[in-house]
């Protein structure tokens, strides 16, 4: 037999019917003593004590039928006791023999002893033999240790603390007074009084009878069995037949009913602790959703605007490039403004999430991949590269098709004079006049065919410019390059031809010269004369018609001095007009002096004097109207200057305006000036002036689409452009936004955490020293330096472990917002994940696992329901159907592991 005695620990002795703890009950030792043979006595043990380990073995999926038998083997004892503990028992043998049992027996009575337990008389050989006396001794010592002995009102414990409860509960209650734990149960009054004082719904106390203890006693035991999950312990026959009702039975009965009530103050404060941390996760909850959808609508209008405004097809008119630039304004001016105000709103909402999180020692908030705030800002950027990179190809193309409408209108004047000077010249060089002309004639004929070939020569450069302007048609991507490239091979073709013909007739001439005379050389020298003037008037037309386009003030004066200094010719050009008339007239009067009578027009030269004066009245007539054309640029170029100078105006001091606002927030967000309420106001007055600056945008973006719609496409007098100026004023409104929403969350950090206004100013203080760049953000060696500063003594393992709190990106710097929390997160004390798992364990009745239908019993519907989707099935070998792991739950809500 094992002994478990020891010197100097408690005795719990199984001989008297109260335990050996402060002797308590003295006085009925030697009563007890001689009545524990008794039969009736050793029934009610059985079944109650039966009753109090089932009610435990049930956690674990078990019970027993016989006392004396079912704990022969020391298995299911073994787990009573790791079921009542919560504690685990070395593992038990599984074999069948008898020393195998007596050693499971022993490992389990090795554990009572291991809780102060002295065990007297009692051997594990008793035990394994089926002792009943030894057993139900064995049990009862349990009982004392693992539910009575813990009992504890008013500075008193066991068996009296728990007598005591009995009469503090039913105290109000008529003929009813707990002296003991035997007579003064046996009418049940004292059981339904304790239930009524509990549960008064679940008892009509008004209408028992004290005559009546059999129907008493069976009411209570029903009602305690159905609603209070208590399993009857007792008989109402055994105990109203018995003289004096079994002590400790009647006690391990009533410590039930104290476990069950005092635990619904523990149910209870452990369902507020659940509610509390459920509505923050699910606060968080919402939050994140919110952000997540945002991001996904604002990235998802980025990356359908990004192919648009990265698409470079170019158009082929001016019209059609006009309405791309029309779209683009609208993209600026009603597309783009709502998202800019989504994009800061949707950086503030992160914040403040972030800050929650943080307060409530939860992880830091990880958006879905692809929609982190660095995902969305480099989105952003890839817009604003795409917009610029959009605007400048609109404007290059809208030169690029000004440019080609300029040289395909200056192709087709080109190729149609040049086509009008052509037309029958192949046909008057394919004719043989010679063949039958006279000498006189022939020689007219070769001096013809001389001014020809001198006109051909002429015309040579205008054929050149005709190719060389189809060819930079054909390099610019010209739309209609197929027709100009058609007509210019005709324009070449028929060229070639012409000298081959010009080349083929002077060689007939010059072989009929020798047998002509010398024509008549005044008309020779008129055609010859003529024609070179012919020539320069038929150039200078085309030149007073030809096209110009200019972008400066410059350009146009260039313009107007090169045709000033085209309208001092005028004069000497119309003395060789009236020298050529006038050989003209020479000959003639020579003719009519001489009678002799000319056949018709100047056999040299079809430049008649008629031609020559009508090409003269309209050179005439187009100097006037060049003269009117250039005023109207020059006006418009005037125009122009001035729309460059007032914008600059306004520019020069609308983007000094918007560096100095920065500047300005800047200095605010690191200086120390009031509290931080002080702060806020000021920032916010800030964002009010700024929001009353917007109409001096407005008015700037409106002398910038005049500008665009005049095509001014440079500005030497300001460094700004309207896109430096859109890019400072969302910045601004960025950061002033920014700003604002770090202060409200330093204040609420502040008032979350009971920060006071000085160590706010402290931590402020301290971070400006060694916040050397003023930027509002220091790297690790500084953060090193400022927390050494303030008493922290960090090895290399410590400070990677704060570096982890504060800077959970690895971005390498930390901000003031970073440094407050964790300030004030070294400071104060949150709910923690085994607090959260305590309560559930209180709810679920101290198993390891929990139902739904405690859930809902413990917990308001919405997060009773929110826990039973998000818990997973309990997988323990103790799981029972329906079973919920709250443990693995618990540590998911404090980032510890996954649902």
């Amino acid at each position: 037999m094992v002994d478990y005695h020891a010197a100097g620990q408690p005795t719990y002795q199984y001989g008297g019917n109260g335990p050996g703890i402060g002797d308590y009950m003295a006085q009925e030792d030697d009563w007890d003593r001689d009545l524990l043979l008794d039969p009736a006595w050793e029934k009610q043990q059985r079944k109650t004590f039966t009753a109090w380990c089932n009610s435990h073995l049930r956690k674990a999926g078990t019970q027993i039928e016989n006392i004396d038998e079912d704990f022969r083997d020391g298995l299911k004892l073994m787990l009573l006791l790791e079921v009542i503990s919560g504690e685990r028992l070395p593992k038990p043998e599984r074999g069948k023999m008898r020393v195998h049992k007596i050693n499971n027996v022993n490992k389990a009575l090795d554990f009572i002893a291991s809780k102060g337990v002295k065990l007297v008389s009692i051997g594990a050989e008793e035990i394994v033999d089926g002792n009943a006396k030894m057993t139900l001794g064995m049990i009862w010592t349990i009982i004392l240790r693992f539910a009575i002995q813990d009992i504890s009102v008013e500075e008193t414990s066991a068996k009296e603390g728990l007598l005591l409860w009995c009469q503090r509960k039913t105290a109000p209650y008529k003929n009813v007074n707990v002296q003991n734990f035997h007579i003064s149960w046996k009418d049940g009054l004292a059981f339904n009084a304790l239930i009524h004082r509990h549960r008064p719904e679940l008892i009509e106390y008004d209408k028992l009878r004290k005559d009546d203890p059999v129907t008493n006693l069976n009411n209570a035991f029903e009602v305690a069995e159905k609603y209070l999950d208590i399993p009857k312990m007792l008989d109402a026959e055994d105990i109203v037949n018995t003289a004096r009702p079994d002590e400790k039975a009647i006690m391990t009965y009533v410590s039930s009913f104290y476990h069950a009530f005092s635990g619904a103050q523990k149910a209870e404060t452990a369902a507020n602790r659940i509610c509390k941390v459920l509505a923050v996760n699910q606060e968080n909850e919402h939050l994140m959703e919110d952000y997540e959808k945002l991001a996904s609508d604002l990235l998802e209008w980025i990356q359908r605007t990004i192919p648009w405004l990265e698409n470079r097809v170019p158009q082929k008119t001016m019209q059609e490039m006009q309405q791309k630039l029309e779209d683009f304004r609208d993209y600026r001016r009603v597309h783009k403004p709502p998202k800019v105000q989504e994009k800061c709103q949707l950086e503030i909402n992160f914040n403040t999430l972030q800050t929650k999180l943080r307060l409530s020692n939860r992880p830091a908030f990880m958006p879905s991949e692809g929609k982190m705030v660095s995902d969305i800002h480099n989105g952003w950027q890839h817009l604003e590269q795409a917009e610029k990179g959009f605007e400048e190809w609109l404007l290059n193309e809208m030169r690029r098709l000004e440019r080609l409408d300029h040289l395909a209108e200056k192709f087709r004047q080109k190729a149609s004079i040049h086509e009008c000077w052509t037309e029958g010249k192949e046909a008057m060089l394919k004719k043989k006049d010679y063949e039958t002309a006279t000498l006189s004639d022939i020689k007219a004929l070769i001096r013809k065919h001389e001014a020809f070939e001198s006109d051909l020569a002429a015309h040579q450069d205008r054929v050149e410019q005709i190719a060389a302007i189809a060819q930079e048609l054909n390099e610019l991507d010209y739309y209609d390059s197929p027709s100009v490239n058609a007509r210019c091979q005709k324009i070449c073709d028929q060229w070639d031809s012409l000298g081959s013909l010009t080349h083929t007739r002077r060689e007939a001439l010059e072989k009929t010269e020798k047998q002509l005379e010398t024509i008549d050389q005044l008309h020779l020298e008129y055609a010859k004369r003529a024609a070179p003037f012919n020539n320069w008037m038929e150039s200078a037309m085309e030149d007073l018609q030809d096209m110009f386009i200019v972008h400066t003030i410059e350009e146009i004066e260039g313009l107007i001095a090169a045709h000033d200094q085209f309208k001092s010719t005028l004069p000497d050009a119309d003395k060789e007009r009236e020298a050529i008339l006038g050989i003209q007239s020479e000959a003639q009067r020579i003719a009519d002096y001489n009678n002799i009578k000319l056949s018709g027009n100047n056999p040299y030269t079809s430049v008649t004097p008629q031609i020559i004066n009508s090409k003269w009245e309209r050179v005439q007539q187009l100097v006037p109207k060049r003269d009117l054309a250039l005023q109207d640029e020059q006006s418009k170029q005037q125009s122009n200057e001035h729309l460059r100078r007032q914008f600059a105006t306004q520019a020069n001091i609308v983007g000094p305006w918007i560096q100095t606002k920065m500047e300005e927030i800047g200095r605010i967000s690191i200086e120390m000036n009031g509290t931080l309420e002080d702060q806020l106001n000021h920032l916010k007055q800030y964002e009010q002036s700024i929001i009353d600056y917007k109409p001096n945008i407005d008015v700037l973006e409106q002398q910038h689409q005049l500008i665009q719609e005049a095509l001014i496409f440079d500005n030497k007098h300001t460094n700004y452009t309207m896109e430096h100026i859109r890019v400072g004023w969302e910045q601004l409104h960025t950061t002033i936004a920014r700003t604002i929403n770090e202060v409200e969350n330093q204040i609420l950090t502040r008032d979350a955490k009971g920060i006071s206004q000085e160590q706010m100013q402290e931590f402020r203080a301290s971070f400006n020293h060694f916040d050397k760049k003023r930027t509002g953000s220091m790297d690790t060696d500084d953060y090193r330096a400022l927390l050494i500063s303030t008493g922290y003594s960090l090895g290399d393992a410590e400070f990677n472990r704060i570096m982890s709190i504060v800077d959970p990106n690895n971005s390498g710097f930390v901000t003031f917002q970073a440094f407050i929390d964790f300030m004030s997160r070294e400071t104060t004390d949150t709910d923690t994940a085994d607090q959260v798992i305590a309560s559930f364990k209180v709810l679920a009745g101290d198993k390891n696992y929990i139902t739904a239908e405690e859930l809902r019993r413990e917990l308001p519907p919405d997060q009773a329901e929110y826990c039973i989707a998000r818990m997973a099935p309990y997988q323990g070998p103790d799981a029972t159907p329906g079973a919920l792991d709250y443990k693995s739950f618990s540590t998911a809500l404090y980032g510890e592991s996954d649902l």
